[in-house]
């Protein structure tokens, strides 16, 4: 028997194959695979010399297929429905998802975006699970490695190559007060926005902030007197000082009744912050990620619409 060396095959000559003896027709074959009447021939050329068979011979009305062309046809539809199989990606199927999704985010993303996604979630893909974990210096290397899957950040942070940053949300920022602390109808100056005892959040537990790169150019700087790297826990320490805070008008809102919160129009030029989603590149087309992204853009939209 003729031994055939498989890497030298050009697999494009399979489908011609399978059309030409199931429609014993160089044209209508050729039909079949987008393919034209030339090349069909020059391809049932090739078959012959490939496999040393006439594989279709003239006969009444047309073609008819040689013995070994008969018994090749059974093999080549089936073999061919496999290869395609491996070659067509899986269907997805969110409620045979069983993974972790490992998600960066700060305690208000947690807060605000977590129950919506996590209801989706429970509902759509009961066997999946999400685990929210603090932002740590090195989670721009994490992403890329895969070692979390997503990240919720601002548009401003600066990203490696290699890291997909999709806008998610737009959020107004609030001065907020203790409710008693100050007139509700003040309206903030510079000079009393600078004079205050200012809380912040810290995120990477420094002090940088966009906040107070602007108000370094006016030449000022405002009166830190204390830092969280959790946003809830600054409400909750602005609620029980003289303290004020610039942070996400959702978030203040969401506690204002609960801790007696005055939300005020911050003093400043830049009064709203654009919250992103990070994804590394690689994994972007990942199904079971490309599903949790349209989740979380579900979740966004629910947590930050007015």
């Amino acid at each position: 028997m003729r031994e055939v060396n498989l890497a030298g095959v050009d697999l494009n000559l399979l489908p011609a194959l399978e059309a030409l003896i199931r429609r014993r027709n160089v044209t209508l074959a050729g039909r079949d695979i987008g393919l034209s009447q030339p090349a069909m021939s020059r391809a049932l050329a090739r078959l012959r010399a490939l496999l040393g068979d006439s594989l279709l011979v003239k006969a009444p009305g047309g073609l008819a297929p040689t013995a070994r062309a008969e018994a090749l046809l059974p093999q080549l539809s089936a073999s061919l429905d496999r290869l395609g199989g491996v070659l067509r990606p899986p269907a997805f199927a969110p409620e045979a998802l069983d993974r972790v999704f490992r998600i960066v985010a700060t305690d208000v993303h947690a807060l605000l975006i977590g129950p919506p996604l996590l209801a989706a979630v429970r509902q759509l893909a009961p066997r999946a699970r999400l685990s929210f974990v603090p932002i740590s210096a090195d989670v721009r290397e994490r992403i890329q490695t895969g070692d979390i899957d997503l990240a919720f950040a601002t548009a401003t942070m600066p990203l490696p190559p290699g890291v997909h940053s999709e806008p998610l949300f737009e959020e107004r920022l609030a001065l907020v007060a203790r409710r008693d602390a100050f007139p509700e109808d003040k309206a903030w100056t510079l000079a009393e926005y600078t004079a205050a005892n200012h809380a912040t959040v810290a995120i990477f537990g420094d002090r940088a902030s966009e906040i107070d790169a602007e108000l370094a150019q006016a030449g000022l700087a405002r009166r830190i007197v204390f830092t969280s790297p959790h946003f809830l826990a600054t409400l909750a320490a602005v609620a029980a000082s003289d303290c004020v805070t610039t942070l996400s008008a959702t978030l203040a809102r969401r506690f204002a009744d609960t801790l007696g919160l005055a939300l005020y129009e911050p003093p400043l030029r830049q009064k709203t912050l654009t919250g992103t989603m990070v994804v590394a590149a690689t994994r972007a087309d990942d199904p079971g990620l490309v599903w949790l992204r349209q989740r979380v853009r579900q979740a966004a939209r629910k947590a930050y619409r007015e």
